[in-house]
């Protein structure tokens, strides 16, 4: 077993989704430190700190709940934060909390400001946030939800054998990207146009498939 990172050598847990998503936005942002808003972003932004303002408490049935709690899992070497985690109080097993009497058994919840999506970058992102919980609190965690803001609908995720493996190789690969250091040329695809940073990517200029002199005789055709 190799041996865990330090807490300084941890990636953005949401690194994840990004490298799911597409690797070269992965290393645009990771590597280079670009970013750009668009539309998307922002309305998940607006979602994230509304979930935040709402702040920790208690919730009905005796469930504790924890906005915005810093997460750590050394041994995959993952930083970040669980938008909330939910507390359910169970009658054996479950993590000790301090100054809080009982077991609990620790849900996270991710928000999403669209709609479940074809792939399972979000299931891996949530999965992390377990894994995370897991390392911290000396406890297994099953499952946890995905909120989605168009569906305003919770799916449940259960964290099986295949997305835990999964969610490791993500983390893996996340890594070995990183450590590399090398941004992947980019490649156009329909999923581009929802990136907001196909601006700073231009992967038409730069697809491995399109000539600097194609891309400069199109521009000059839609010139007026």
């Amino acid at each position: 077993m190799s041996e865990p990172y330090a807490e300084a050598d941890c990636l953005p847990l949401s690194a994840l989704q990004h490298l799911l998503f597409c690797e070269r936005q992965c290393a645009l942002i990771h590597l280079e430190g670009l970013w750009a808003e668009n539309a998307l972003t922002v309305e998940g932004r607006h979602m994230h700190e509304k979930v935040d303002e709402q702040g920790s408490g208690q919730a009905p049935g005796g469930v504790r709940v924890a906005r915005g709690l810093p997460i750590r899992c050394l041994r995959l070497g993952l930083v970040g934060k669980a938008d909330a985690v939910e507390f359910h109080p169970v009658s054996e097993g479950g993590a000790v909390l301090d100054s809080v009497a009982g077991r609990w058994r620790p849900f996270p919840v991710e928000y999403k400001h669209g709609k479940p999506k074809r792939d399972r970058c979000d299931e891996v992102q949530l999965c992390a946030q377990a894994l995370c919980l897991e390392e911290m609190l000396g406890v297994t965690v099953p499952e946890g939800a995905l909120f989605y803001g168009k569906t305003r609908h919770r799916l449940g995720v259960t964290f099986d054998a295949s997305l835990r493996t999964e969610t490791e190789d993500t983390a893996a690969r996340l890594r070995a990207l990183v450590s590399a250091g090398v941004t992947p040329r980019a490649s156009k695809a329909a999923k581009c146009e929802h990136c907001s940073l196909v601006g700073l990517c231009l992967p038409e200029a730069n697809s491995p498939t399109r000539t600097a002199s194609r891309y400069l005789a199109a521009i000059f055709e839609d010139a007026p």
